[in-house]
């Protein structure tokens, strides 16, 4: 397999904790942000299926983890995570979605990368920074997704962009951090967030006999 065909994914199942998610099999890269960054939007942007990740003019609908095998495999998955921050629920209910959070970022061993999505006009939001600081610590790659690009016109999402690299740079994270502009509406970013997918998705699974190092904990709300 050469390319994922992002066309052909299709909803796997809906986890509500760590012990129902499908076997830990092949490879998923998980997409992680506050409730309000346009998460799913980007999901069925990826996709080209605007029905396939759940989205609501409410934020925080989004309450389970909900896995998509992708080229009529599921070997190959991308994972849509409970949103964090803004959701207005009840404050046992936004534990609950932050623990199971928690659980599956430190124990899913599968986990290839997370692709962690902010508003452009509001990028590294407190959680957002906590979330890169535990990932570079557990080592693995993040790739944020500047959301709703069309939102600000070329110039000022440019500027936005390298700010926040500037900022990547000033933190020393390495080449554990990437980032880019994206848009849903025009489907700017969408080729470069597809190679950053592929790169993950189907890079050869190595070391397999060796015993995989316990992910470090990561930041609860």
């Amino acid at each position: 397999m050469d390319e994922i065909h992002f066309q052909t994914a299709q909803f796997l199942i809906s986890a509500p904790s760590i012990k129902e998610c499908p076997p830990e099999t092949g490879f998923e890269v998980a997409f992680a942000g506050r409730s309000n960054a346009g998460k799913s939007s980007a999901i069925n942007t990826l996709t080209n299926n605007k029905k396939l990740a759940r989205t609501s003019k409410t934020p925080g609908r989004t309450q389970l983890i909900n896995f998509f095998q992708l080229s009529n495999t599921d070997s190959l998955r991308i994972v849509d995570l409970p949103g964090y921050g803004y959701a207005k629920v009840p404050l046992a209910m936004k534990k609950k979605w932050q623990a199971n959070l928690s659980v599956y970022l430190q124990e899913r061993q599968c986990l290839q990368g997370l692709v962690l999505l902010m508003d452009i006009r509001q990028p590294m939001q407190e959680f957002d920074s906590m979330m890169i600081n535990w990932a570079v610590e557990a080592e693995m790659p993040v790739h944020a997704l500047l959301t709703k690009s069309d939102k600000l016109n070329r110039g000022n999402a440019k500027s936005t962009l390298l700010k926040f690299q500037r900022h990547l740079d000033d933190a020393n994270v390495g080449d554990l951090v990437s980032a880019q502009t994206f848009s849903s509406l025009s489907k700017e970013g969408l080729p470069e967030l597809k190679t950053v997918l592929n790169r993950w998705l189907l890079a050869p699974q190595t070391d397999t006999d060796d015993e995989t190092p316990k992910k470090n904990q990561p930041p609860s709300d």
